[in-house]
C-alpha cells in the first residue's frame, strides 16, 4: 500500500524568507492547490488559546493560511467550539473576546471568527460516523459542518489525558459541541486522594457540573478514602452533602476536616479538576478511560473529515506538556521542530509524534526533570510526561476506522 505523504519544513529563516513565507510554501508544496476552493466556504479549525496561556499559535500563522485560501478563491473563516469546562471560552461571547484578546482580530488574520456550536454550545449537527464503534452519531458544531472545505491548523503539544494534542484532537475534540465533548469525556472520571487534599475548594469552583464538593469529614475517614473505590466515594459524597445541608455532624466525636469528593453521577470526566489541584490530590480513574477517549476523538475526527475535501497543518513548536486549554503553560519539553502538512491527519500526527520523540528533553522542564530522576532510557516523551495515557491508541483506532494510514513518507521542503 502506498505511504501517505507528509511534508515538513524546519524553522530556520533568513533575510527575505521568513517563517510565514515558509509555511505558505509548505502547504502549496503539500498540494493544497489540488482542492477546488472557488467560492467555497472554508473552515480553518484552530485553538485561540485560553486566556493566560501563551503557547497557542500566533494569529500570524492563521493569516498565512487564510491568505492562501483566498488566493485560491475560497472564503475562509477561523473556528472552534465552546469548551466543556469553566473558563474564558465556555460561550461564544467569551470565546470571541478571548480570541480577540489573543490577537485573532480580523484586521490581523484577514478573516472572521465563527464559534461553530453557537452562543451556548448547543448549535450542533448529528453526523453518522463511518465505521464508528464507540460513537454512532457525533455531535459536531454546525458551522464546521456547514463549511464546504475543512482545514485544521494545529499546535502540536502534550496532553494530560490523550498523551498529545495533535491534529486528531484538534479536529475530534475541538469540533465537538459541548454535548459532544461530554460524550467523549464521559468514560473517564477522576477521584480524590483525600490524604493529599487540603480542602482549598479549587476543584469545586472550576467544576461546571457541581460534581466536586468540599465538606467536613472525619480525620479517620480521609485516610481510608484513598484506598476505597469510586462507588464508596459516591456514597460518601451524598452523605457529606446531607451533613453540610443540615449544618450538623451529630453523633461524631472525632475531629473533622474539610476534604473534596467527586460525585460520579454528575461528573462528565473533563479532567479540569486534575489540572487545577495544587496538591495532585485529584487522580484520573485507573481504567481504560483514556484509551476510550482517544478512540472517541478519532471517531469524531472521522465525522468531521468524511465526505468532503480536507487539508491538515501541524506546527511543532512550544511543545508544552499540557493542552492550550489550560489558563497557563509550562515550559516546553523539547526544542522546536518545524511545520508539517498533509492530506492524511493520521500520518501527520504520527510524523509529529516521531519528530518530538527524536528530540532531546529540555532541562528545566517536566520532561527534563523526569529524565534526571530516572536515568534509564525511554524515548516515549509523551509517556513520561503523562504515564497514565497511551497516545498510540488514537493512531491505531483512526487507522482501524479508515481515517488515515500509519505509514508515511516524510518530504522536506526548503
Amino acid at each position: 500500500m502506498e505511504k501517505s505523504k507528509v511534508y515538513f519544513t524546519d524553522l530556520r529563516a533568513s533575510d527575505g524568507d521568513n517563517l510565514l513565507d515558509k509555511l505558505q510554501r509548505l502547504i502549496r508544496k503539500a498540494g493544497i492547490g489540488q482542492i477546488d476552493f472557488a467560492d467555497q466556504y472554508v473552515a480553518i479549525k484552530m485553538h485561540f488559546g485560553e486566556p493566560g496561556n501563551l503557547a497557542f499559535l500566533r494569529p500570524n500563522y492563521a493569516k498565512a493560511v487564510a491568505d492562501v485560501v483566498k488566493e485560491l478563491g475560497g472564503k475562509p473563516f477561523l473556528t472552534d467550539c465552546n469548551t466543556l469546562y469553566v473558563g474564558g471560552r465556555k460561550n461564544a461571547l467569551d470565546h470571541i473576546d478571548s480570541a480577540y484578546s489573543n490577537g485573532f482580530v480580523p484586521y490581523v488574520t484577514g478573516c472572521q471568527i465563527l464559534i461553530a456550536d453557537g452562543l451556548k454550545g448547543t448549535d450542533e449537527e448529528l453526523v453518522p460516523v463511518k465505521n464508528g464503534e464507540y460513537v454512532k452519531e457525533a455531535k459536531i458544531g454546525r458551522a464546521v459542518m456547514d463549511a464546504d472545505i475543512f482545514i485544521s491548523l494545529t499546535h502540536f503539544k502534550g496532553h494530560e489525558a490523550a498523551g498529545f494534542g495533535g491534529t486528531l484532537k484538534n479536529i475530534g475534540m475541538g469540533c465537538g459541541s459541548r454535548a459532544g465533548k461530554m460524550e467523549m469525556h464521559s468514560a473517564g472520571k477522576p477521584h480524590v486522594d483525600q490524604s493529599r487534599c487540603i480542602g482549598c475548594g479549587k476543584c469545586s469552583r472550576i467544576c461546571a457540573h457541581d460534581a466536586a464538593v468540599v465538606a467536613e469529614v472525619s480525620a479517620s475517614d480521609c485516610s481510608q478514602s484513598a484506598a476505597t473505590g469510586n462507588t464508596e466515594e459516591n456514597t460518601r459524597t451524598a452523605e457529606m452533602r446531607q451533613e453540610t445541608a443540615s449544618g450538623t455532624s451529630a453523633g461524631k466525636t472525632e475531629r473533622t476536616i474539610r476534604k473534596a469528593s467527586i460525585d460520579h453521577n454528575k461528573c462528565v470526566g473533563c479532567g479540569r479538576c486534575i489540572g487545577i489541584c495544587p496538591k495532585d490530590a485529584v487522580k484520573p480513574a485507573s481504567d481504560e478511560a483514556n484509551d476510550i477517549l482517544n478512540c472517541k476523538i478519532a471517531e469524531y475526527a472521522q465525522a468531521v473529515c468524511q465526505d468532503r475535501p480536507c487539508f491538515h497543518i501541524s506546527l511543532v513548536m512550544d511543545v508544552t506538556p499540557n493542552c492550550d486549554c489550560h489558563a497557563e503553560n509550562d515550559a516546553a519539553i523539547v526544542p522546536d521542530v518545524g511545520m508539517f502538512a498533509s492530506f492524511d491527519p493520521v500520518a501527520l500526527d504520527l510524523a509529529c509524534a516521531d519528530a518530538v520523540n527524536a528530540q532531546p528533553p529540555l532541562r528545566n522542564s517536566v520532561l527534563g526533570e523526569s529524565y534526571e530522576q530516572h536515568t534509564h532510557e525511554h524515548r516515549d516523551h509523551f509517556g513520561r510526561v503523562a504515564p497514565e495515557t497511551n497516545w498510540k491508541s488514537s493512531i491505531e483506532h483512526a487507522v482501524k476506522i479508515g481515517l488515515g494510514r500509519a505509514e508515511y513518507e516524510l518530504i522536506t521542503v526548503k
